[in-house]
């Protein structure tokens, strides 16, 4: 019997996100799943797309976002990510994550990244995995339980000492019960007040609640500056003290005097990658972007301001023009922002590239959905490697690129029969013009659709094509470590 699918694309270049040489072919979906790759002449289906001189991969894998509420509020807060490709964000990272908790006050910062205290509604992560499904979501959805989260909640926002022993107990606790709800790992952001003064053993502690699930420790480390090697031996030692494999965040090295030390960090983080499961992610930017901090800021380091509650109209002006406005400093202007978020012009170019070319990386966007005026990552970082860094810089093949973003993400998340194409896989699909394929987003206009993406399939249903935007379909799913 010949086969019968729902939709075949039909003479497409074929990524099948293992890394291994494109070829031409046919892709056959039905239902959730992939049923045919190669030629399937013989195939049917109630669609077809002819796609001559265009790529097919499997659906890219954000490795790194704070999309944790954008997940559950429409496609206002996710064509963001479709319209670059985007079929499963990892969410939870930096420590901050929805749940488990529940406040009653705006959080502190970084927390509120994600929103004020109306979003911090979820007692357990079983609540937030509930909210998921019932909801819906159009990309799907892995998830770490943050320890910035846990240490607001137990230590009720008495955080910055070190945790009692009775604290990091109940944090071990909660983390058990929300790996059991379908949390996927445990993650820390040692480098934000919050969460600095957890010790080593502290973090140690909790994350040994994710080994008997075979969870992933995820950190941004506690320097990624001028002690940067010492953190990378502290997170080795975390995952190995832990028994857990680590991934190292949004990998870079920070500030004017360590421009060049990726030839330091690459060679020591592939030496615990021979003894231990390790990696890392990298956006493709000199840029970063977090919440403003203004003892961290330096007159030779350019920063854009991306929000501010008492101030809303200084998002998108550079610090100094608002200091100078103000006829004052700029860490005087930046406290008067406060609540605020912030880019930072903080890294070198070709330590951005070094650390994307290596084996060991994986994309991420880092993007902050609900900045008014976000960095341009949210909305460009998919298409900007495929376009800029492939295309342009050639700095690697398309081939590798794809397999950073897909199959190498899948692995080392343990996302089970994603990122790759194949029959039995599900059906998690992009379909792009790798001649014009480009990011449009730019710092001064962030939010800006990329070009050549043509079409985005979850799970087999259409979430954005290029022609008429996201579809409002609602086809994610949560997706659990090596499940």
């Amino acid at each position: 019997m010949a086969l019968r699918c729902d939709t075949i694309i039909r003479d497409a270049t074929l990524f099948d996100g293992t890394g291994t040489a494109r070829r031409v072919g046919d892709v056959g979906l039905r239902g959730d799943r992939i049923v045919g790759v190669g030629d399937l002449g013989g195939a049917s289906a109630d669609r077809e797309v002819i796609a001559t001189g265009k790529a097919v991969a499997p659906g890219f894998i954000d490795s790194h976002t704070h999309d944790d509420r954008a997940v559950l509020c429409g496609p206002d807060c996710t064509t963001c990510k479709t319209s670059q490709g985007v079929t499963t964000v990892v969410v939870g990272n930096c420590g901050v994550s929805l749940s488990p908790a529940r406040l009653t006050s705006r959080p502190i910062p970084p927390l509120d990244l994600l929103g004020d205290e109306s979003w911090y509604v979820f007692d357990s992560f079983g609540d937030y995995a509930h909210a998921l499904r019932t909801r819906g979501t159009e990309v799907n959805t892995f998830a770490f339980v943050g320890h910035q989260t846990l240490r607001a909640r137990v230590m009720e926002n008495d955080v910055y000492r070190p945790a009692k022993d009775a604290e990091i107990a109940r944090m071990h606790d909660l983390v058990r019960q929300s790996m059991g709800e379908g949390a996927s790992g445990f993650s820390t952001g040692l480098y934000y007040p919050p969460n600095a003064h957890a010790t080593t053993e502290e973090v140690i502690a909790v994350a040994e609640a994710i080994r008997p699930f075979g969870g992933l420790y995820c950190t941004h480390m506690r320097d990624e500056a001028d002690r940067i090697l010492a953190s990378i031996e502290e997170t080795a030692k975390i995952g190995k003290r832990a028994g857990v494999a680590v991934h190292v965040s949004h990998h870079k090295c920070s500030m004017p005097e360590n421009y060049g030390r990726s030839t330091q960090t690459l060679p020591l983080l592939a030496e615990f990658a021979r003894t231990q499961d390790l990696a890392f992610d990298v956006y493709p930017y000199p840029a970063g972007s977090t919440v403003l901090m203004p003892d961290k800021l330096r007159d030779d380091v350019e920063v854009m301001i991306t929000w501010s509650v008492p101030h809303p109209e200084m998002a998108g002006k550079y610090l100094r023009d608002v200091a100078r406005g103000w006829n004052t400093d700029i860490k005087t202007a930046a406290s008067r922002l406060l609540p605020a978020g912030q880019v930072t012009w903080q890294m070198d170019e070709e330590d951005v590239r070094r650390i994307m070319a290596h084996p060991l990386s994986v994309i991420g966007s880092d993007g902050i959905p609900h900045d008014e005026h976000p960095h341009p990552r949210l909305w460009g970082t998919f298409p900007r490697v495929l376009g800029h860094y492939v295309r342009d810089v050639r700095l690697f093949s398309l081939e590798t690129a794809i397999h950073k973003m897909t199959g190498r993400a899948a692995e080392i998340f343990g996302m089970v029969d994603r990122g790759v194409l194949r029959e039995g896989a599900f059906a998690d699909i992009v379909l792009f013009d790798p001649h014009t394929v480009r990011d449009r987003a730019t710092f001064e206009n962030p939010k800006q659709l990329s070009e050549g993406i043509e079409e985005v399939w979850c799970n087999g249903v259409p979430t954005y094509a290029a022609a008429r935007g996201a579809t409002g379909e609602k086809p994610g799913r949560l997706v659990t470590r090596n499940h």
